[in-house]
C-alpha cells in the first residue's frame, strides 16, 4: 500500500482495495414514510458507527454518499447543517454519524450513489475491488447501488445490521434479493474481518 499523497486531503493511502461507503444516513427524514424509519435507523446508525471506527483504523476510504435534497446548488456541508439543526427527525442520525474532516463524500440526485457522482471516478482512484454497502434504504438506494456496483464487477458486502428499510419485511426481502443476484455478502458488521477483506489477490 502506498504512501497517501501529501497534496490529496482525506484519510487513506493513495491504493486501498476495500472502501466503506454510507448511504444517505446524513437525512433528515422529513418525508412520508420518515416516521418509520427513526428506530431502526438508529440501531443502524450505531452499527455503520461501530464499523466506521475499524475502517479508519486500517486506513479503509470512509464515503459518504447523499441525496442532494434535490438542491442542485447544496453542497454536503450545508446537507449536515440541515439535519443537525433543523429540528428534524433525522437529527440523531447526523450526530451519530457526523462526518470527520477527512471522509470523504459524493451527493447524489436519485438513488443509486454512482448515477451523475463521482464515486466510480474516487473509487477508481483508490484501486477499490470490494465495497462494504451500509445505510438506508435497504429495497431502495442500497440496491440500486449494489446493482450498479455488480455490473462494475465490485465485490459486494451488505452488513445485514448496517441497513434498513421501512419495515423488516422489505429489509429482509431486499436482503436476500442481494444475496441471490449480486452475490452480496450479508455477514453482519460485528463478524466482518475488514483485516481480511484488505488482503485482495
Amino acid at each position: 500500500m502506498s504512501v497517501p499523497h501529501n497534496d490529496l486531503h482525506g484519510n487513506v493511502p493513495d491504493s486501498c482495495p476495500v472502501a466503506l461507503v454510507i448511504i444517505d444516513m446524513i437525512n433528515d427524514l422529513e418525508f412520508p414514510e420518515g416516521e418509520e424509519f427513526v428506530g431502526t435507523s438508529i440501531q443502524v446508525a450505531e452499527c455503520i458507527r461501530d464499523l466506521k471506527k475499524q475502517a479508519r483504523k486500517l486506513n479503509i476510504p470512509v464515503i459518504y454518499a447523499n441525496d442532494n435534497f434535490g438542491r442542485w446548488r447544496s453542497d454536503f456541508n450545508e446537507v449536515i447543517d440541515h439535519v443537525l439543526h433543523d429540528q428534524v427527525r433525522g437529527q440523531a442520525l447526523a450526530e451519530i454519524l457526523r462526518p470527520e474532516a477527512d471522509d470523504y463524500f459524493v451527493l447524489k440526485p436519485k438513488h443509486s450513489a454512482f448515477f451523475a457522482t463521482t464515486l466510480s471516478t474516487l473509487l477508481s482512484y483508490f484501486n477499490v475491488k470490494r465495497l462494504i454497502l451500509t445505510g438506508i434504504s435497504t429495497d431502495s438506494c442500497i440496491v440500486f447501488t449494489a446493482t450498479d456496483a455488480y455490473m462494475r464487477d465490485y465485490e459486494i458486502y451488505v452488513p445485514s445490521d448496517c441497513t434498513t428499510a421501512r419495515n423488516e419485511d422489505y429489509t429482509q426481502n431486499s436482503l436476500t434479493f442481494l444475496e441471490r443476484t449480486v452475490h452480496a455478502n450479508l455477514t453482519p458488521s460485528s463478524k466482518l474481518n475488514l483485516q481480511q477483506l484488505m488482503e485482495f489477490e
